[in-house]
């Protein structure tokens, strides 16, 4: 495998690379060979995941959760990612955009408008009447459960083990690397290279999801404006040309690339949320924002913990399956991407203290999530008709949102833009976003998968960064022509079951990062070799 890497001028590991592309080669030969076959499988392993494991993603996140604001608030969090003297190479904005744009930017353009309209009209609870301002209030704290404080858990985790012994103990930029205060040496070996090749066919497919849905979102909005039909080869097409362009950037680097589409979508974004805000009703939004937060914060703890119990006496069927379909589909979902986002925001986190890191990444994007929500649920709950009176005085306005989420999620967004002026102008931007989105998200995780094969910080040759955003795109569509009619669905059971085993790994990293914090004398800390674990 030297001799290949050699010849085809590749600087990597040539174990983690050339299994890692020839495992998901085969994957996709048999997608073309046998694509029942491999949907009946899958469907099978997410039944039986989410059906027997599901209490254990509930339960997982919030350990995560309550072990970050542990190391926080410790004497740990004084402790700098890097030597004594590093201080942070950027700027709290840049940083901030970067690992937001990188993380769940399309995310939040797909299910803004969807995921507070499903809820409202399908209340996650059996004793909510569908439409009402409880419903109302529900849609809006299940949305932000999904997507704030625990979603980051979930990146905040292993982005904070990779800063710390990647860049505090001088090991490897690789997943194993966290493990070797059990490891120790053995992260060099077999079972380290398994761990990376997991870490990189994870990243992979959990990317390839995001860009599958935001693929479908472009679609969506494209046949809103222009009547493009909404197709498996379209989407396939559109995947194909947000490739060329995520390349483009992977070739241009992290800091001309991937820094710049960042600040450009983020800012972006932040405007479409402002004339949601000034074009739609100011005041009740205004309003929102602040019930909003206190909504979140007083049902986050029950939330976190509902783990419908007592689904065999409040559902008709008798079965546990809300949460499979929302709250275990979203960890297990996240949680494939997290090494890339954790590397990610590690990789642009050098010289931040621990406290700093933790709640930098835990609470600023949540805030912008929690404002997002606020202003977009809100608005589109309200054009949707909260309360039997408010619908019966809108006649036949009342539920189109609710009508336009059931029949097609991605096209929620669109649906609820011609709702606002300038329709056909928002909808575009709509759509440039989300394609922007897509390719900083493809184009971070080539730097990361293109990382976690060299064990460098440092970008390695074009054509192996090429390679992997290509591979990305390559997946991605496949997937998409996995799930033909089925859509979400199909995406669903596929993250599931390949989500399950990269749980189990983020989840050891708890006990990898405090053997390591126990090691240091806070006191007086020695840079530049790995913790003295014996010591423990």
């Amino acid at each position: 495998m030297d001799e290949l890497a050699k010849r085809l001028g590749l600087r990597t590991e040539p174990t983690i690379f050339f299994t890692s592309a020839a495992a998901m080669i085969v994957f996709l030969l048999a997608l073309v060979i046998m694509p029942e076959s491999i949907r009946d499988a899958f469907t099978a392993g997410r039944e039986w995941i989410v059906t027997n494991l599901g209490w254990f993603f509930i339960f997982g996140v919030n350990v995560w959760l309550f072990f970050l604001l542990w190391v926080a608030i410790s004497r740990y969090g004084n402790i700098r990612l890097g030597g004594e003297d590093a201080r942070p190479a950027y700027g709290n904005l840049s940083w901030f955009t970067m690992l937001f744009a990188g993380g769940i930017g399309t995310v939040l353009m797909f299910w803004g408008v969807a995921e507070p309209v499903f809820h409202f009209s399908n209340p996650p609870q059996p004793d909510v009447e569908p439409h009402s301002v409880d419903a109302a209030r529900d849609a809006i704290g299940f949305s932000l459960y999904h997507l704030g404080l625990h979603t980051w858990t979930i990146f905040t985790l292993p982005g904070l083990a990779f800063a710390y012994f990647i860049y505090r103990y001088n090991l490897p930029v690789r997943v194993s690397s966290v493990f070797y205060p059990l490891l120790h040496d053995r992260i060099y070996g077999p079972i380290g290279k398994t761990i990376d090749v997991f870490a990189v066919l994870g990243t992979l497919f959990g990317v390839a999801v995001s860009i599958g849905l935001g693929t479908s979102q472009i679609n969506a909005g494209l046949t809103e404006l222009i009547g493009v039909s909404d197709s498996v080869t379209t989407k396939v097409i559109i995947i194909a040309v947000l490739t060329i362009v995520a390349v483009s950037s992977i070739v241009a680097g992290l800091d001309s690339g991937v820094k710049l589409l960042s600040n450009i979508n983020i800012g972006m974004a932040t405007g479409l949320m402002l004339f949601v805000l000034v074009a739609g009703s100011t005041v009740f939004l205004l309003r929102g924002v602040v019930e909003t937060l206190g909504i979140y914060i007083s049902n986050i703890v029950p939330m976190a913990f509902w783990n419908d119990t007592l689904a065999q006496y409040t559902q008709e069927d008798g079965r546990w399956g809300w949460q499979g379909s929302w709250t275990v589909f979203y960890w297990t979902w996240t949680v494939t991407w997290s090494p890339f986002i954790g590397i990610f925001v590690a990789r642009i986190s050098k010289g931040r203290q621990i406290r700093e890191f933790v709640l930098g990444v835990l609470f600023a994007p949540s805030l912008f999530t929690l404002v997002w929500f606020a202003i977009f649920g809100w608005s589109a709950m309200e054009i949707d008709g909260i309360g039997s009176t408010a619908r019966e005085a809108m006649g036949d306005q009342a539920g189109q949102l609710s009508a336009a989420v059931a029949e097609s999620v991605p096209l929620a967004m669109f649906a609820f833009f011609e709702h606002f002026p300038a329709t056909t102008l928002i909808q575009g931007l709509a759509i440039v976003i989300v394609a922007i989105f897509f390719a900083t998200s493809s184009d971070s995780a080539s730097l990361v998968v293109d990382m976690l094969c060299t064990g460098d910080a440092d970008s390695g040759p074009v054509r192996q960064r090429v390679f992997w955003g290509v591979a990305e795109g390559a997946v991605a569509a496949m997937l998409i022509v996995l799930a033909g009619s089925v859509g979400l669905e199909a995406l669903q059971q596929v993250i599931t079951v390949i989500g399950l085993p990269i749980f189990v790994l983020v989840f050891a990293m708890i006990f990898a990062l405090a053997r390591g914090l126990m090691s240091e004398d806070v006191s007086h800390v020695k840079v530049g070799a790995p913790p003295d674990v014996e010591k423990l």
